[in-house]
């Protein structure tokens, strides 16, 4: 992990095109604000990890779907 030091209105750039500002300093909390090209996602930490986990969920076959296919394999096979 890099650390750097910035101050209120201080920025850092990663690949060219992303730009890390420090906005504000608050007691325990840091406003940042980042520009970055539009097909690049940003999401809090705690958000992005729920949308992975919604992720793998939804990619969990239930057990009904997998009966009804193995129902459906079992159909063709005794064709």
């Amino acid at each position: 992990m890099l650390v750097l030091s910035r101050k209120k209105g201080e920025s850092i750039i990663i690949q060219d095109n992303i730009e890390v500002t420090v906005l504000a300093v608050e007691g325990d909390t840091v406003r940042i604000g980042i520009s970055a090209p539009k097909q690049i996602d940003i999401f809090r930490k705690e958000v992005y990890a729920s949308i992975q986990e919604a992720n793998r969920e939804s990619a969990k076959p239930d057990a009904p779907s997998v009966a009804a296919f193995m129902e459906l394999l079992q159909g063709i096979e005794k064709k």
